[in-house]
């Protein structure tokens, strides 16, 4: 195993779960939850993203790290095009991720424990709107990373 190997092992692990869970809440547990209630929809969606979100936070801290280390392996004038583009696409994910942080997750967290489900459906929209556009641009950076897209 070489320093490369083990830097692209983690950075494959940190875009698998953070893409992978986006994926999932996205395309699967959304529409099975939106059968519900939203007196069980809003909490089982608060105790959903309470776990998730402080995996993100890990998978953020892996890619970027990663990312780093491999750029500082072959010098940022010797990386490819794509790396260039994949740090700016997963600097643009990274900002969604923190405005979802910020705001609509801490109202939907309030919402939750007021029973004020009429706001916290607003903030579950916010955070939905905030996680598909993420999940594009997911995709897109992975399709930069392994499609040869000539860039």
């Amino acid at each position: 195993m070489t320093y490369h190997h083990l830097m692209l092992f983690l950075h494959v692990v940190g875009v698998v779960v953070w893409v992978g869970g986006m994926a999932f809440a996205y395309l699967c547990l959304r529409p099975a939850a939106s059968a519900l209630p939203p007196a069980q929809r809003l909490p089982l969606w608060a105790a959903v993203f309470a776990r998730f979100f402080p995996l993100v936070w890990i998978s953020v801290a892996l890619i970027g790290v990663s990312g780093l280390g491999m750029l500082l392996e072959v010098g940022f004038a010797g990386a490819p095009r794509a790396w260039h583009v994949m740090m700016v696409t997963g600097a643009v994910m990274i900002v969604v991720f923190v405005s979802l942080w910020v705001d609509p997750w801490r109202t939907l967290r309030g919402a939750v424990a007021r029973e004020d489900w009429a706001a916290g459906a607003v903030a579950l929209n916010r955070i939905r709107q905030r996680v598909g556009f993420n999940l594009v641009l997911g995709m897109v950076t992975i399709a930069i990373a392994t499609l040869g897209l000539g860039l």
